[in-house]
């Protein structure tokens, strides 16, 4: 699972990436709402943790022109205003939960796990076509035929069955899958959707990893 969390106080903000990280979750962080607007369009996150108060662009406004973009990651809103209208203007902005500061760490990965389960995110499998991504195990399925897959292998097959025939970039499934300060370039997804078009056939899968020129990649059912 990949956390984005937007939040201008870095102390605060690393200590929660910290403990993200150590609960198993990826985490990235940005500095201010300009940034983190910037990268929560992308859709790469399963999370947005987003603080009200940041200078330029609030957390509000953030919330309201990522959802104005057509991004429905969930948002967990963050700040020290806990007035009725402030959860209001919170959720009417486009927050799934509004946790006031201070708050426990234990309350924090609560609203956390709730609202991941919410969007389907604790599934132990992932399916398209006739085959089947086991979460747990990191095996791909086919009828009575299966496949190990590695740690990278997996978060790409992931990715690609999460997001189903929608079209996605190599700059995308990169900055998902290696991050956004790893070295890693477009020939590794290259590489990567290969080794996975050979696993699927191997299995007798009828799931197509499609490459649309200039676009990317999204899975199609062979007819």
């Amino acid at each position: 699972m990949k956390i984005l969390i937007i939040e201008d106080e870095k102390l605060l903000a690393d200590s929660l990436g910290e403990l993200l990280e150590k609960k198993g979750f990826q985490v990235e962080i940005a500095y201010d709402g300009e940034t983190g607007k910037s990268f929560a369009e992308l859709g790469i996150y399963d999370l947005l943790i987003l603080d009200v108060m940041m200078p330029g662009l609030n957390g509000y406004e953030v919330a309201r022109q990522v959802r104005a973009s057509r991004c429905f990651t969930p948002i967990l809103m963050l700040t020290a205003k806990s007035t009725l209208e402030d959860r209001i203007q919170g959720l009417n902005a486009g927050a799934d939960y509004y946790l006031t500061k201070p708050f426990d760490s234990r309350e924090l990965l609560a609203c956390i796990n709730a609202l991941l389960r919410r969007q389907g995110g604790q599934v132990d499998e992932l399916r398209f076509g006739n085959t089947s991504l086991d979460l747990a195990s990191c095996t791909l399925n086919c009828g009575e035929n299966s496949l190990r897959l590695s740690a990278r292998e997996f978060d790409v097959m992931r990715f690609l069955l999460q997001s189903g025939d929608k079209i996605l970039s190599k700059e995308v499934i990169l900055a998902r899958v290696w991050g956004y300060d790893s070295e890693a370039v477009e020939n590794h997804v290259e590489v990567y959707v290969g080794f996975l078009r050979k696993k699927l056939s191997s299995i007798g899968s009828n799931v197509r990893i499609q490459a649309v020129r200039r676009l990317g990649y999204h899975l199609e059912v062979a007819e």
